[in-house]
């Protein structure tokens, strides 16, 4: 049986949720672009899960922009709000740690001649609020910058962020996709202009997505075809998907305080387990701004792919970090830029919770970390070097 610890990565998608979709893999196929009544009655519901994504982050429907995933939005955000505003500036403020879809989008527009500032971190991977105020130009348009990160869970000041942004007149961007469902999220209170958002990081589907574009800020379509989403991303709908992530993510708020807390006490626990039983090692990430389910540890000495292919052995799914970047051997550039060594770095395994997790199976994942740590370090010549 396996024992899932990678929600970060993705999350199974709740049954009812899937129930609530299949009716549009079948009996409702319809286009719903389509002027026929059957197509009228599906676009209907379309905007009817529009509107459930604006309510779960207190956003307008029309302010709902639905796209393939995270990536996509990210892509979206980043180069379509810099090509419709080159003309006001070519500078954009971002962080070194944000996922790989900012941080290469950021890249490709670098050889269009856009400039970028990567802030950096302090040891618990949060962006330094003085170093942004003194990064901003007369030319700067854009500041983008993780809700929370995926690989060592810490939660950004993003309210006070996007005040900074706005008190200069730049607009405000936050990858806000491992955080919803974890996070409450007021785009309004929080002074956010762009949010993306993925439905399978929260009991969704995968291959649907969300950017929020709060009115009045200019960003240009990435593919050219169709009218769809406004003219902002051309495609026909995804209407299953489209679907799913209106109910899940309105399944998530509903129960959010309920999930929260059982999550946050089995990572609590399980910390603590592994603190008590494991010498050095190293929590990476903030100890309490943290997303709920997050723990990334750092074990000296040994692999951090060693460990993980152990416990998979043992039918254990863990992460040595982003599912994006797993199948590179480099370290994490996020445990790089919170200050580890590379060869700490190379020790890491990030556990992420969630909400179908039991007591039990975190039980046999102490101990079965425990036990393939030890008999690592058993074999490892540098931990014995420094015993």
């Amino acid at each position: 049986m396996i024992k899932y610890f990678d929600n970060a990565a993705t999350t199974a998608l709740d049954k009812d949720i899937l129930d609530k979709m299949m009716e549009y893999f079948t009996d409702r196929y319809f286009n719903p672009s389509s002027i026929y009544t059957p197509s009228i009655s599906v676009h209907k519901d379309v905007e009817e899960s529009r509107k459930r994504v604006a309510d779960a982050i207190n956003a307008k429907a029309e302010e709902i922009y639905f796209t393939s995933g995270g990536s996509e939005s990210d892509n979206l955000a980043i180069k379509g709000f810099a090509y419709a505003n080159r003309k006001k500036g070519k500078h954009i403020i971002t962080s070194c740690i944000e996922h790989p879809a900012i941080i290469n989008s950021c890249k490709s527009l670098e050889k269009e001649g856009f400039e970028v500032t990567y802030l950096s971190v302090d040891e618990n991977g949060f962006i330094k609020l003085d170093e942004l105020e003194n990064s901003i130009r007369e030319d700067t348009i854009l500041i983008s910058v993780m809700t929370a990160n995926n690989e060592i869970g810490t939660i950004e000041p993003i309210k006070e962020i996007g005040r900074i942004a706005h008190e200069h007149g730049i607009k405000f961007h936050t990858d806000a996709v491992q955080a919803i469902g974890s996070v409450k999220i007021d785009v309004e209170d929080m002074n956010i202009d762009m949010l993306s958002m993925s439905g399978h990081k929260f009991y969704g589907p995968k291959g649907v997505g969300v950017l929020y574009i709060k009115k009045g800020t200019n960003v240009t379509r990435m593919n050219d075809g169709g009218h769809q989403e406004r003219d902002k991303r051309s495609g026909t709908e995804n209407v299953p998907g489209i679907i799913g992530i209106g109910y899940a993510i309105e399944k998530a708020y509903k129960d959010f305080d309920k999930n929260v807390k059982r999550i946050t006490e089995l990572r609590d626990y399980y910390i603590s387990e592994i603190e008590k039983r494991i010498p050095d090692i190293i929590l990476n990430g903030d100890r309490t701004k943290r997303l709920p389910g997050n723990a990334n540890f750092s074990f000296k000495y040994i692999e951090g792919e060693s460990i993980m292919l152990l416990l998979d052995q043992k039918g254990i799914c863990v992460s040595t970090g982003s599912a994006c970047s797993s199948k590179t051997l480099e370290p994490s550039y996020v445990l790089l830029s919170i200050g580890l060594p590379h060869e700490i770095a190379h020790g890491s395994i990030r556990v992420s919770i969630g909400k179908h997790n039991t007591k039990e199976e975190v039980d046999y994942l102490i101990d079965s970390v425990v036990e393939v740590v030890e008999k690592l370090r058993a074999m490892s010549p540098l931990y014995e070097e420094e015993k």
